[in-house]
């Protein structure tokens, strides 16, 4: 395809200037005073909303220790999650409407007051909904720290925010595990929510210092119905993927039927956004073939990058035996990967003005590395091992920095918002599907090749070697052989992500800016 003479679409409404404040002179701010004022601002809480999703993840058994229910310790995950999806295209409507800024404020608020009503919980039930309140503000840092970034950069300089911000992103995530570890085993579980009261009373200072930019009052209606089948959909579904990701034959009813639940509450909702004169989803926006694309490429990533970073861990150590410590300085250069190409390409896009072919190029080059995986892991030493992570991991980062700008540019000023938040939507949706169905493809490889070693396989993953070496020599090579046999299966479902991820990437019709 001819990146250059592809044809570019109509948008959905006429151009808007997307004009910067002037300086006091009268000239537009200087690049780097648009740094300074403005990606701190938007940096701080879009690393709260990151770093708070790893930190407690590290804190959970802790956590479940000190409250005294292990069995539901889920439920502390799954319900920020819930929220979390929910929430963000609320923001984004909101923020489209009455200013992203002041909802930025609001956000901080209820993330911080969240925060620490799940410091001071007594339960886990109290915790849970602690954590309903928290998430409900943490899909407002990541929306609008994307749409704040729209409407305060000009288009061409967008791309080096946006990779800064997946940077900022891939950081947050690498820093959650070592600072949740810390503070639980230095402080309590209790230290990994109250670290985000000065961080966020930073951030709403930092996030005053942003020019308060009126919303489109014109839009002032909310869809209350639409917000309503949209909870219906999200939260069965989510659900039900975190219920297959279990593979307990005993909850795959209930997570079918919940999973039959969200699709029939799909159908209302796209019947109810269609009839509505200010739906919470607008219609036209996902008719647009810039904005659907970019929104399945974003599903598409979060499931192929998330199922990696979760399954590898899991096969250094039921494969290869390596320990936790192990395991994390090899998957380094998988995180450091994801943020130099996310920098990268930002950095293209704004001196280029090309955007579709970085993720198209950046997409094969890892669907090709996931398949040597698949083949040829089992060949490779852990000296070799990260070298090929982060080849895959650079490849990968060239995709979100694209997704945002895309969307910003094809949804305009209105809308900036609504864009963001699908965005993100499609993304945590997609993550959560991507690792249920490569969890299931495991697990159902396994089971049908022997369903001994499938039942062996949870206390070699906690145990590591040590979980199998009372059996004979012959019977655990044959175990780690028919484990690593699965693992290739489930890296080639990862690749499929990233094959269709592609395939939307050179389809793309906005091109450049």
């Amino acid at each position: 395809m001819n990146d250059s003479t592809k044809e570019t679409p109509a948008r959905i409404e006429p151009p808007v200037s997307t004009s910067v404040a002037l300086s006091p002179q009268g000239e537009p701010p200087t690049t780097r005073a648009l740094f300074v004022k403005v990606f701190p601002s938007i940096m701080l809480p879009m690393f709260l909303a990151v770093a708070d999703q790893t930190i407690v993840a590290t804190a959970l058994p802790a956590i479940a220790s000190g409250l005294g229910e292990i069995e539901r310790a889920s439920w502390v995950v799954v319900s920020y999650l819930i929220a979390n999806t929910i929430a963000a295209p609320v923001y984004g409507r909101l923020g489209d409407t009455f200013g992203r800024r002041w909802m930025m404020i609001f956000a901080l608020a209820i993330f911080v007051l969240g925060s620490v009503l799940c410091a001071l919980s007594p339960n886990i039930e109290f915790l849970t909904a602690a954590r309903v309140l928290q998430g409900f503000g943490g899909g407002g840092l990541m929306t609008l720290s994307q749409a704040l970034i729209g409407e305060a950069i000009p288009p061409r300089e967008r791309g080096k925010y946006q990779g800064y911000l997946a940077g900022i992103a891939v950081s947050s995530s690498t820093f959650g595990p070592v600072a949740g570890g810390y503070l639980t085993q230095a402080f309590g579980w209790q230290s990994v929510f109250l670290i985000n009261v000065p961080l966020g009373l930073i951030a709403f200072f930092l996030v005053l210092r942003l020019e308060a930019r009126p919303g489109d009052r014109r839009r002032t209606t909310f869809d209350t119905p639409g917000l309503v089948l949209f909870i219906m959909f999200v939260s069965p579904v989510i659900l039900a993927l975190e219920q297959v990701q279990r593979m307990d034959a005993r909850t795959l009813p209930m997570a079918f039927g919940l999973l039959a639940f969200g699709i029939f509450s799909l159908v209302a909702l796209i019947w109810q956004e269609q009839r509505n004169t200010a739906p919470l989803l607008p219609p036209r926006l996902f008719r647009n073939p810039s904005v659907w694309r970019s929104d399945g490429l974003a599903a598409c990533h979060g499931a192929a990058l998330v199922s990696l970073v979760t399954f590898l861990p899991i096969y250094l150590r039921a494969v290869r035996g390596a320990s936790p410590a192990e395991t994390g300085l090899l998957l380094l250069p998988l995180t450091f990967g994801i943020g130099l190409g996310s920098l990268i390409t930002g950095q293209l896009v704004s001196r280029t003005g090309r955007t579709a072919i970085y993720p198209t190029y950046g997409l094969a080059a890892a669907s090709v590395g996931l398949v040597f995986l698949a083949f040829g892991l089992s060949r490779l030493s852990l000296d070799q091992m990260p070298w090929v992570f982060f080849v895959i991991a650079l490849s990968m980062g060239s995709v979100m920095a694209v997704v945002q700008i895309t969307v910003q540019t094809e949804a305009g000023p209105r809308m900036l918002g609504t864009g963001a938040a699908m965005v993100q939507f499609s993304r945590s949706v997609g993550a959560a599907f991507g690792t249920a169905a490569v969890a299931a493809v495991l697990f159902s490889i396994l089971a049908a090749t022997d369903r001994n070693t499938a039942s062996l396989f949870g206390a070699i993953i906690d145990q590591g070697p040590d979980a199998i070496a009372a059996l004979p020599a012959a019977r655990q090579a044959i175990v780690q052989s028919e484990i690593a046999d699965a693992f290739r299966t489930a890296f080639l479902t990862i690749a499929l992500f990233t094959t269709v991820a592609t395939w939307l990437a050179w389809s793309m019709p906005l091109r450049r800016l």
